[in-house]
């Protein structure tokens, strides 16, 4: 996750894969869906959680520059609504000494509102603990307006079938240029996925979007090889001190 006007790393956000024995490298649309339904995604979800932020706090140690470093995470509908989330969260952040700034869950649009009243609940719950929202794949599902302006997130996110389509007049375009002013008007911060060109780039730049992601920084990179990307960076930093 990149900073749009300084182009400075930010953090990044947790994808899962499965590498199987047999087929290879499997995509999350191809399994996620059968966790859903057979209830082990809250299983994966607690993994994924534990290892995102364990490999978190193994880069603030390695790497001072980025103690300000932070982590997405994508949370399922199943998990948002199981009455220990609270509890899980708490366990890990008081086993691992992770602060709570520096974690941001992923929630869609849909699953927020499907109940207002326990939403912000829980919402506020983990402000009360630092913790970020983030509304993913803003504008691709229902979206009702009367109750974004309640609801207790701190973002939102662009869906790549915007960003990645985007031509200056097109609708695409448009909902981009909405999604971001709809942003500042509330006070949130707005992050572009699907950044796959310099034009992108400078388009979401004169747009005046805060943040974004996407295959022109970085394709989905492993632990080790974002550790490589964070090295690089440092290194580029060091060099500008010098200079």
């Amino acid at each position: 996750v990149i900073d749009l006007r300084s182009l400075q790393l930010l953090g990044f956000e947790a994808l899962v894969r499965w590498q199987h024995p047999v087929h290879g490298l499997v995509q999350p649309d191809e399994f996620i869906p059968i966790a859903e339904e057979t209830g082990l995604i809250s299983l994966i979800d607690n993994w994924v959680f534990n290892q995102a932020c364990q490999q978190l706090i193994e880069w603030k140690k390695r790497f001072p520059d980025y103690e300000s470093l932070k982590m997405s995470v994508n949370i399922s509908a199943y998990d948002l609504y199981q009455s220990d989330l609270i509890e899980v969260i708490d366990e890990l952040l008081n086993r691992t000494g992770l602060a709570g700034d520096s974690i941001i869950l992923e929630i869609t649009e849909s699953i927020l509102i499907e109940d207002i009243d326990q939403t912000v609940d829980l919402l506020n719950q983990l402000s009360s603990r630092k913790i970020q929202t983030c509304i993913d794949d803003f504008g691709t599902g229902y979206s009702s307006l009367s109750y974004l302006h309640s609801l207790p997130v701190q973002s939102l996110k662009v869906d790549r079938s915007f960003v990645s389509q985007m031509q200056v007049g097109n609708r695409n375009y448009q909902v981009v240029n909405s999604i971001i002013a709809l942003g500042h008007q509330l006070d949130l911060i707005i992050v572009a996925e699907g950044i796959e060109s310099q034009w992108h780039l400078q388009q979401l730049q004169q747009l005046n979007c805060q943040l974004g992601q996407g295959y022109f920084f970085s394709r989905p990179l492993t632990a080790d090889a974002a550790s490589s990307l964070l090295d690089a960076h440092k290194s580029i930093s060091d060099s500008r001190q010098r200079l």
